[in-house]
């Protein structure tokens, strides 16, 4: 097994293992929980494929598809996360009207799992060299030697791909503390876009992969945090205009 498939088999490990824990704890159906997980996962790793192929597609050699190192490299590595979330969701409703599953609670108990799992599958991109950073030669800088995703070989980089595992550990750690202390599903989710999408917004900048794609000033990622933020700010302004709504009711009965 590679180092990045076998990072995304403990990032699956360690997700579900703390998922298990709290499906106990909430005293919900670990079937249930599965079977949502199986839906999310395997239609969320077709949207984010399907992302990095559509962003890097004139990058993509058709004439060596019949190569196996080369397909292999090509569907191993290379995924788009803001491609695989939507399609996750999608995934997860499609187990609900199939099943009959109520996801509300799964959700709610199942987001700080996603960061979870993130942070081992950028740990698998630094392993495989995809997502690579910046030139860079100061501490923790690395460097690849050539491999068929087009890594600079030879020159020292930034660890971009460390420093957002690092970001994807402490985003865990706030979801899950925030679950614990009764959040809702909806508040939970927009916490994560929130601190995500700033976060990933300012490690673009040391990502040195341009082929991912780029619009204007910014990169598609980029982009999609800011739709990300607009959508999180969006949601508190609701809430507080809900909450306001609710607090002056009575007053003015």
């Amino acid at each position: 097994m590679s180092g990045y498939g076998g990072m995304i088999a403990l990032g699956l490990l360690a997700a579900g293992a703390v998922g298990w824990a709290l499906v106990r704890r909430a005293g919900q159906k670990i079937e249930d929980f599965l079977l949502l997980v199986t839906y999310a996962l395997a239609l969320g790793v077709v949207g984010a494929k399907a992302a990095y192929l559509a962003l890097n597609w004139a990058a993509v050699d058709l004439s060596r598809l019949t190569e196996p190192d080369y397909l292999s490299a090509l569907l191993g590595g290379g995924f788009v996360f803001y491609g695989g979330l939507p399609a996750g969701l999608f995934g997860v409703w499609l187990a609900h009207r199939l099943h009959r599953i109520d996801p509300r609670p799964y959700l709610r108990l199942g987001l700080p799992l996603l960061p979870l799992a993130h942070a081992f599958g950028r740990v698998g991109c630094f392993l495989a060299g995809c997502c690579f950073g910046v030139p860079y030669d100061g501490p923790l800088a690395v460097t690849y030697p050539a491999n068929p995703l087009g890594t600079p070989a030879g020159i020292p980089l930034f660890p971009v791909q460390l420093a957002e595992a690092a970001l994807e550990l402490g985003i865990f750690a706030l979801l899950l503390g925030l679950y614990l202390r009764g959040w809702d599903a909806a508040a939970l989710l927009f916490t994560y876009l929130a601190t995500y999408g700033v976060g990933r917004f300012g490690l673009e900048y040391l990502r040195g992969d341009a082929a991912r794609g780029r619009f204007g000033w910014f990169s598609t990622s980029q982009w999609v945090s800011i739709v990300a933020l607009l959508a999180a700010g969006g949601y508190l302004l609701y809430r507080r205009q809900r909450a306001g709504s609710a607090d002056a009711g009575p007053a003015g009965r």
